[in-house]
């Protein structure tokens, strides 16, 4: 019987599962022999499936409440202004490489984002995320070992964590820089497989991710923005393809007998059908007071707000978060701690009664951290709000005569996230059970923990698949 010696988890951020395993499977070998060899399927994000928290969440086995994270930027405490990047600063339980490495097992983990800054060196080698300022900027350590960034440098020049300026109407610019970064990744990749010592290997590819939200209207002709015929309309086919092709020179660096291989998206991607300008409606409804009336697509700004009439407030991003303006909480409360309960739900039905463009319902739905969450640390959002299914992004643009837009108010954006990311996971002494949706990206920890003969910790939130 061949055992489970190593675990390698290719991560690959918005991997959508209808294309892969429905659309383009026959054009991915690579992927598709994984998958005929092993068990795949749908892999259930967090709530909400977004990056920042979601690959914590994967490789802790946490939810974003218990990590204190709900978003790329989170309140940092209970005043208006004050917000924290969510870095790896913010990320307080172990995840998997902290749990192997405390036991003695060696990991490489390259691009897996909330590892910037480098705290707590693991036993093995990294490579930190998107969120790294600068790699080129000497005082600024993002590899551990330290030496090990000359190596990166010789191998590759500079090395990219992300494309610079992603959000952009250049797209033979923007498609150029994914593919060479992608590049660089994967030939850094398979240097360290090739010459360091592991146990664990997990790493994240962030172009995948950039090229739905840059390309995705190309492709799909039901996008409001899609021009048939467009020069860009197989970008995210042709890449899907260079990837299978990286994949595939990956594996050829490992001990397949000896290595389960995981490949994993942290959430899956879906058409943006618009924006619903958030703030905009929570004034129009009578809940957010300006002290003088926006200018037309005002960007949100605290100081402009009128705290003294404002009971209720909201922050854009591909989810709503919608705070509700307390009494002894925020510095200039309205609402009574005895009406918070009634005012939150007031607000949850007012926000899935709101329609779309054309007066059809728009499908929101409003969910309570303490009821989702096993834990609520930090500044959690009052209502985690779900726009249309997601086809919706939160906006938090003020001063329009309406509360859609369809223009991104960060940059260019075709897509929006979706809650069901992909998993593969094939080893030789692993039953094929083909297609199973079902598990959730908290079970991918607890299994690599048990493919590892480890103990799995009680608070873990996933549970080993079958």
């Amino acid at each position: 019987m061949k055992r489970i010696e190593k675990v390698a988890v290719i991560g690959l951020d918005c991997a959508e599962p209808s294309l892969v395993f429905d659309k383009w499977i026959d054009h991915l070998p690579n992927i598709k022999r994984l998958m005929t060899g092993g068990t795949y399927g749908e892999l259930t994000s967090c709530m909400p499936p977004i990056t920042v928290p979601a690959w914590s969440c994967m490789a802790s086995s946490k939810d974003p409440g218990t990590l204190g994270i709900y978003g790329f930027r989170n309140r940092a405490d209970h005043s208006y202004d004050k917000l924290s990047i969510a870095t790896s600063l913010a990320v307080k339980e172990p995840r998997i490489w902290d749990i192997l490495s405390a036991a003695g097992k060696h990991s490489i983990v390259v691009g897996v984002p909330g590892t910037y800054p480098i705290t707590r060196p693991i036993n093995g080698c990294m490579i930190t995320s998107f969120l790294t300022p600068d790699t080129t900027d000497p005082k600024i350590q993002w590899t551990h070992p330290v030496t090990l960034r000359k190596e990166v440098n010789d191998l590759v020049g500079e090395y990219m964590v992300d494309v610079k300026g992603f959000r952009t109407d250049d797209k033979k610019w923007l498609l150029d820089q994914i593919y060479v970064m992608t590049e660089k990744r994967y030939k850094v990749i398979r240097h360290l497989l090739k010459t360091k010592p592991w146990d664990l290997f997990w790493s994240v590819e962030m172009g995948v991710d950039r090229i739905h939200h840059g390309f995705w209207s190309c492709m799909d002709p039901s996008h409001h923005a899609h021009v048939p015929g467009n020069p860009f309309q197989n970008a995210i086919f042709e890449y899907y393809k260079y990837i299978d092709k990286e994949i595939g020179e990956t594996l050829a660096c490992m001990d397949l007998d000896k290595t389960a291989v995981w490949i994993v998206s942290d959430h899956g991607c879906k058409t943006m059908v618009g924006g619903c300008m958030f703030n905009q409606w929570l004034m129009n409804e009578g809940f957010l007071h300006f002290k003088s009336s926006p200018k037309p697509k005002q960007k949100f700004d605290y100081k402009d707000v009128d705290w003294s009439k404002t009971t209720a407030w909201g922050d854009g991003g591909y989810y709503g978060r919608l705070f509700i303006n307390v009494k002894g909480r925020e510095p200039e409360g309205q609402i009574h701690p005895d009406q918070y309960e009634s005012f939150r739900t007031e607000l949850a039905e007012k926000i899935e009664a709101i329609v779309d463009d054309k007066g059809r319902l728009m499908g929101n739905k409003c969910y309570r951290p303490e009821k989702i969450y096993a834990k609520v640390n930090g500044v959690a959002p009052d209502l985690v709000v779900i726009f249309g299914d997601l086809r919706w992004r939160s906006v938090g643009l003020v001063g329009a005569d309406s509360i859609y837009t369809f223009e991104n108010d960060t940059g260019p954006d075709d897509a929006n996230h979706a809650q069901q990311g992909m998993y593969i996971l094939s080893h030789p002494s692993l039953e094929p059970r083909g297609r199973v949706n079902g598990p959730t990206l908290y079970d991918v920890t607890p299994t690599i923990l048990r493919q590892f003969g480890a103990a799995i910790p009680a608070d873990m939130r996933g549970k080993p698949l079958a």
